[in-house]
């Protein structure tokens, strides 16, 4: 991405490229496939007996800590600037990015929220009709 694109195009791009930050940001600090690995990290995060050692445990436990990491990822292998092409624009592109990327899992955890409490609305009507 070494050639200049139009800020329409780059904003589609950070739209896009905050999609799967968000997701692996989610993924790695809700979902039960890491349950064991986040537990393990959330036990050292209260109990090391170092603050680096807490610190660096905590940042796999935060969806929105671990989505800066995980947007270095996705600027390096995207090369993705914005505004700028220097070393500014992968700054601004970070920000952005991580930004972007926590509004999606916001609303998404707003969306499953509401879910589960229509569920349970579900399960208790259909227990009523049962009796």
């Amino acid at each position: 991405m070494n050639d200049p694109m139009t800020i329409n195009l780059q904003i589609i791009w950070l739209l896009l490229l905050s999609i799967p930050i968000a997701c692996v940001a989610w993924t790695v600090t809700h979902e039960e496939v890491f349950r064991e690995p986040r537990e393990y990290f959330t036990k050292k995060s209260l109990s090391g007996k170092h603050i680096l050692t807490r610190k660096f445990f905590y940042l796999f436990t935060c969806e929105y800590c671990f989505s800066h990491y995980v947007t270095i990822i996705f600027i390096i292998l995207t090369d993705f600037h914005l505004l700028l092409l220097d070393w500014r624009g992968y700054i601004i592109a970070g920000f952005a990015m991580v930004w972007i990327a926590n509004i999606y899992m916001s609303l998404f955890g707003l969306i499953r929220q509401d879910i589960s409490k229509e569920n349970v609305e579900i399960k208790e009507i259909i227990k009523k009709i049962g009796r």
